[in-house]
């Protein structure tokens, strides 16, 4: 049912109208005292209190030819360039890579700092026109998943039109040319088609896109892990071995790049300073906003819209509320915990369906308030 009765009654799928009234309380003192945090917490790429500049994620003309529609590129999308065009000129990635990111003072040591091969050989076979078609294509895929998934749902329906085209604007920096180099923009979009195609029962077009995104970078493992723990819960252990899998033939997989990339690195290398810097708010505000289009608000209304985000999907209650607020919690944690300021891109593996969660906002808050502020039989759900 997807509408109130007139009863006041309120549908299974809507998960604060159920709250008892301390408990709905407490969380929208809390949801209210982040709005605030988020509001007055600065978002900026900078390492260490000085400011770092932030490549612009800005659409670039089609047409690139002019020198001066096309903005200056960043070294590490350079170095990317780099890495791409020895790939494509026939050279093996493990017999440069090394080289060519110790000569930029990139570090090396762990070795897990020098990315998989698969986007750069993926560029390097498709080049830049069939990358572009790969885009759109992945993002029209990403686009019908959601579309369906929000179809198909309980209480998705009713925001179905308004959640697919926050997905799509979620999604559209996919399209930008310009940042196609970045492991992370593919890597977000693959991860929110794995979520769209996912169902309880129906998980192997899920687990090929989790899979493609793990082969471009290790950050989607918190992904895999979560819906292999989520099948555990469900007790469908047919899904559970098939994540399992996945993530066992990943971690061999890394075993097998770390091996390729030892013996060309040497002790006196540089290590890597470290990942674990306790960021705090910052550190998930910024890596979700400057990695997506938030990027052009005021730090003072795109923080928000971020916290508003994940309340949205939290208030949700469905599987696919579910695993997106554990999914999008989970990150949130991660980045206040790990990432350097110059890590902000790391937000790209999330931002992209993040945005649907804005579709639930109403919903959420209303049904908070009047769970805080109205007898408990004026709440009663429907059946």
């Amino acid at each position: 049912m997807d509408r109130l009765t007139s009863t006041n009654a309120v549908p299974a799928w809507d998960r604060f109208a159920r709250w008892p009234p301390l408990a709905a309380r407490l969380a929208l003192g809390a949801l209210a005292l982040l709005l605030v945090l988020a509001a007055l917490t600065p978002l900026s790429a900078s390492m260490d209190g000085t400011a770092s500049e932030v490549p612009e994620f800005s659409v670039v003309p089609a047409d690139d030819s002019t020198p001066a529609a096309v903005p200056e590129r960043d070294e590490d999308l350079a170095f990317y360039d780099r890495v791409i065009e020895r790939v494509a000129g026939g050279e093996n990635y493990y017999d440069f890579v090394v080289a060519e990111q110790r000569s930029r003072d990139y570090p090396v040591r762990p070795g897990i700092a020098v990315r998989l091969p698969t986007l750069a050989y993926i560029h390097a076979w498709l080049g830049k026109p069939g990358m572009i078609a790969l885009a759109v294509l992945l993002l029209a895929a990403t686009i019908w998943a959601w579309w369906q998934r929000l179809g198909e749902e309980p209480g998705g329906q009713r925001v179905r039109i308004l959640g697919t085209a926050l997905m799509a604007m979620g999604g559209a920096l996919g399209l930008n040319h310009y940042f196609f180099v970045l492991h992370e923009l593919w890597a977000g979009m693959l991860i929110a088609l794995a979520f769209g195609l996912h169902r309880p029962g129906k998980w192997r077009a899920a687990l090929l896109a989790a899979a493609l995104a793990l082969a471009i970078r290790e950050h989607a493992l918190p992904f895999a892990g979560l819906m292999g723990a989520m099948a555990a819960w469900r007790r469908d252990w047919r899904e559970t071995a098939a994540w399992a899998a996945l993530v066992a033939v990943f971690f061999a997989a890394m075993a097998w790049h770390l091996a390729l990339v030892a013996p060309q690195v040497s002790p006196a290398d540089p290590a890597s300073p470290p990942w674990l810097v306790l960021r705090g708010l910052g550190g998930w505000l910024g890596n979700v906003v400057l990695s997506s289009n938030l990027r052009f608000l005021p730090h003072e209304v795109a923080g928000p819209i971020v916290v508003l985000m994940l309340a949205g999907w939290a208030g949700w209650r469905s599987s696919a509320g579910t695993t997106g607020t554990l999914l999008y919690g989970g990150y949130a944690l991660a980045f206040m915990l790990a990432g350097r300021a110059n890590n902000y891109y790391w937000g790209a593996v999330v931002a992209p369906a993040m945005f649907i969660g804005l579709a639930f906002v109403p919903m959420a808050l209303r049904s908070l308030w009047r769970s805080a502020f109205t007898p408990a039989a004026q709440n009663r759900p429907t059946p």
